[in-house]
């Protein structure tokens, strides 16, 4: 006897998780993703192919024209998708909801619903789940599992002219240090072995919740978390830089001398109207006080090029101050015109085309830096992090890296074994402007 398929079997909607934007983004979906499985909930990133019943959560960035063009261009791809009855809800959050839902929702009528940064549990109970405070530090990472970003506080107080991340994020909240050891001891347990520490502020943790700054004594304590093999910092402000974070560098072996500082500029007309609290003389002997604390730290720093009123003068001193400093790593981005920032009072009077050739000017004076440095390590041999097997080569990183922004160190996989995960020891062979080329010692 045949029995005839039960038709009002419904499978349950798959929720597709779209990430867009920095590594706090990243963290966020994470997160989210991790509180959605834990409520049984089938749920994938940025899944190939799209089910027509798939809840799509798009999590957007609102920081400049770029990142904001790319999320609306992806809601819109979305929605479409939806109206052709291809996916079956589109939800919006983020930073460029936080910032602009009134705006967007009256352009873009066929999202079901739109959330700040910090609407989490509203957005779960729109999917019909509950949010679970057990599971703390359960996150379901989108990076390799032998990295994690790793998220100490939200929000910024800092009062720079150019940043709409407090429009976003709202003010600075640490996580407590207890909370965030769990975090580390979950992932640990799960096989990550390096944590990037990440805010928009990693220097001010603390202040709020223990009224002094706690990073070091945070970095500690996650560098007592067995399984831990590497700590990066990213994101540290210059003004009120807390010394003490480099002791635990030299201190602590899992603690990798690498410094992520965006300094943004250094004309002290420029970091007046920029409002970062600093001059170019301090900006100039904080770094000479961080080098000569750790000889032999890698230093990471983000430029803005045409802020309103940057005259040639000012460029030309930030051009000398680059190859002067010598960064190892360095990062530069035409100026973003933020609605509601200070600076969005200020004249944007820096052409375009201006701004992209002092962009290009910067970088090129540091690709010959990195040329340069990277020659230097030929010879040596290094601590790898092998992230990937990519081609013909396993892709990893020393400490002096990290994911996605920085060097990466390329092994031939035809003379050489290794796993993604795995650390190895290897001597560099060749290196070019941003790679470098090893072979594995035995």
């Amino acid at each position: 006897m045949k029995v005839k398929p039960n038709k009002s079997i419904i499978t349950p909607p798959r929720v597709n998780v779209i990430t867009l934007g920095c590594s706090k983004n990243t963290y966020d979906s994470e997160v989210l993703m991790g509180q959605l499985k834990g409520n049984q909930i089938d749920v994938v990133h940025e899944a190939n192919n799209v089910l027509a019943n798939d809840i799509v959560v798009i999590n957007t960035c609102g920081f400049i024209d770029n990142a904001k063009q790319e999320s609306i261009d992806t809601i819109l791809q979305y929605s479409e998708l939806k109206d052709q009855g291809k996916v079956g809800k589109v939800i919006v959050t983020g930073c460029l909801s936080e910032r602009y839902t009134p705006e967007l929702s009256a352009e873009i009528t066929n999202v079901d619903a739109w959330f700040g940064t910090n609407d989490l549990q509203h957005l779960l109970s729109k999917v019909g789940a509950d949010y679970k405070h057990e599971l703390l530090g359960e996150r379901m990472l989108t990076t390799p599992s032998h990295f994690a970003y790793f998220k100490i506080a939200e929000g910024c107080n800092r009062p720079c002219s150019f940043c709409a991340i407090p429009l976003m994020r709202g003010k600075h909240l640490s996580t407590p240090m207890e909370d965030l050891v769990k975090q580390a001891k979950f992932l640990a347990k799960n096989g990550t072995k390096e944590l990037i520490l990440i805010a928009q502020d990693l220097t001010y943790y603390g202040l709020d919740l223990y009224n002094e700054r706690k990073l070091a004594d945070l970095m500690r304590n996650l560098s007592d978390v067995d399984g831990i093999e590497w700590i990066r910092l990213q994101y540290a402000y210059p003004s009120g830089f807390p010394m003490d974070i480099l002791d635990v560098m030299n201190e602590r072996s899992n603690i990798c001398k690498y410094l992520d500082m965006p300094l943004q500029h250094i004309s002290d007309p420029m970091l007046q109207s920029m409002r970062r609290g600093t001059t170019k003389q301090k900006t100039v002997d904080l770094v000479n006080k961080i080098r000569d604390k750790v000889p032999n730290i890698a230093m990471r720093t983000t430029l803005i090029c045409g802020y309103p009123g940057e005259t040639e003068d000012d460029f030309s001193q930030m051009k000398d101050w680059v190859a002067e400093t010598r960064f190892d790593r360095l990062g530069c981005f035409t100026y973003s015109h933020e609605e509601k920032t200070h600076a969005y009072d200020l004249v944007d009077d820096v052409p375009e085309e201006v701004k992209q050739q002092r962009v290009e000017d910067i970088m090129e004076i540091q690709q010959g830096i990195s040329f340069d440095l990277n020659q230097q390590k030929v010879g040596n041999t290094y601590k790898v992090l092998i992230d990937k097997k990519e081609g013909d080569y396993f892709v990893g990183r020393t400490e002096f890296d990290s994911p996605e922004v920085d060097n990466e160190v390329l092994i031939e996989a035809k003379d050489n074994y290794a796993t993604p995960g795995s650390f190895v020891n290897a001597t560099i062979d060749r290196a070019e402007d941003f790679d470098l080329y090893g072979t594995i010692v035995k």
